[in-house]
């Protein structure tokens, strides 16, 4: 059997919000309840240029694993609902997940306000939720598995590839974000660590907008004027959402560039792209952990998969559809581990897991709950797609705790026995005797 087994197409009613039942002809080979799978992500919002296809990859995801004989010997079942980029909307959809539909895991949200809406209701359920999104770090929980990039996995090595010779040696720095968590936080990181590295204050701005923020000439002009001092100026992009594309537009309108001002963004890839005139912003950067681009087999494969699946050549992949297609297949070899849907056996049975990853190597789950995964920075082509300019030789495993944060950097997370902890304070093995 191929990577992915057979795939079929999925018809216009996968689309619908609701409870979908996957791979009848399979199923009838499986015996048993099925196991419940619940996909939280926006599929209308502010947020719904991103969220829509993870969620459609989900349902790829559990259709190919039902076609494959389920899981234990039962269908897997989807939950499908829409939080609507509504934060607290968030935390009932989860709830109701939990308590009403009665599911065995969530995968799901994007932001991280709405990780931090739900993060309460998935503790005191003992859910367990695999949440897909590069983030700002600083969180270990015993209820979340993070398959997106932490900050040393996504931000710290943009910002070190631009300050070098080779990313053009950048000496200020604009830091601009969507006004929420995520942002913030990773933009009290990238400070410290620019300042650890010589970077005084005066040479970073730093700047925040609402969701769904529209109109960007004066910002616009104030990254130009701020930029006119005679020495390297980067921007360094936390916004989210459909924001992006009128940022991008003015960013064009002013006729700024790649050569003149690169703009390496942290949520922005191949999705996001579809909706912009590419052509203006050629040579700015994206950092991720993968692009559609990358030339390897499990890539072709699975590019090839989600077109036969969604039935559009034009629909592309990106960096949090990997996410996703690495957590659920470590999630299913847990539970074959396992034996049960067991959220606790789950937990523990998580631990080690390795999963292909789709751009060479093996993504593996470590015990503070984030991945050990390479790190790309793509330049963005004409076309949407990203052209790989750097990596790194290798894994990087993701931290919980910023070494940059003097209060973080004391800190471990590690979820096995004696820890048991997402926020252990050093020395990081316990003492015997005490």
């Amino acid at each position: 059997m191929d990577l992915f087994g057979r795939v079929s197409r999925w018809g216009a009613a996968a689309a619908l919000a609701g409870t979908i039942a996957f791979g009848s002809v399979a199923a009838t080979a499986q015996e048993g309840e099925p196991i419940r799978v619940g996909i939280l992500h926006s599929l209308s919002g502010t947020m719904a240029i991103s969220e829509t296809t993870l969620k459609d990859v989900m349902l790829m995801l559990i259709e190919q694993q039902n076609e494959a004989g389920g899981l234990l010997g039962r269908p897997l079942e989807a939950v499908v609902v829409d939080p609507a980029s509504d934060w607290p909307l968030f935390a009932e959809k989860a709830r109701e997940l939990l308590e009403q539909d009665q599911v065995d895991v969530v995968f799901g949200c994007w932001t991280s306000v709405s990780r931090k809406s739900v993060l309460p209701v998935f503790e005191e359920l003992n859910g367990l939720l695999f949440y897909p999104v590069q983030y700002e770090g600083e969180e270990s929980s015993r209820n979340v598995f993070y398959t997106g990039a932490a900050p040393n996995q996504q931000a710290i090595p943009a910002v070190e590839y631009l300050m070098s010779e080779e990313g053009g040696g950048a000496e200020r720095w604009v830091l601009l974000g969507t006004d929420y968590v995520y942002p913030r936080t990773t933009n009290k990181i990238l400070r410290a660590f620019l300042n650890a590295n010589g970077v005084a204050d005066e040479d970073i701005m730093e700047e925040y907008t609402p969701f769904g923020h529209s109109d960007w000439q004066t910002i616009v002009a104030s990254v130009q004027e701020f930029a006119s001092q005679g020495r390297p100026t980067a921007v360094v992009s936390t916004i989210n959402g459909d924001a992006n594309v009128p940022f991008y537009k003015e960013l064009a309108n002013q006729g700024i560039t790649a050569d003149e001002i690169p703009v390496v963004a942290f949520s922005v890839g191949e999705e996001e792209l579809a909706g912009l005139d590419t052509a203006p912003l050629v040579g700015h950067l994206a950092a991720w952990n993968y692009f559609m681009s990358v030339d390897t087999p499990e890539n072709a494969e699975f590019i090839a998969a989600w077109h036969d699946f969604i039935g559009d050549e034009a629909r592309v992949t990106n960096d949090p559809m990997e996410a996703h297609y690495i957590g659920f297949h470590m999630w299913v070899q847990a539970v074959e581990q396992a034996g049960t849907t067991d959220v606790d056996a789950v937990r523990q049975a998580m631990y080690g897991q390795e999963v292909v990853n789709l751009t060479g190597g093996i993504a593996v789950m470590n015990t503070n709950h984030h991945l050990s995964k390479p790190v790309l920075i793509g330049e963005i082509l004409d076309d949407g797609q990203f052209d790989v300019v750097w990596e790194t030789d290798g894994l990087v495993v993701g931290d919980a705790w910023s070494d940059y944060i003097p209060e973080s950097a004391v800190l471990t997370a590690d979820w096995t026995y004696p820890w048991v902890c997402g926020n252990c304070q050093e020395p990081r093995f316990p003492v015997i005797g005490q």
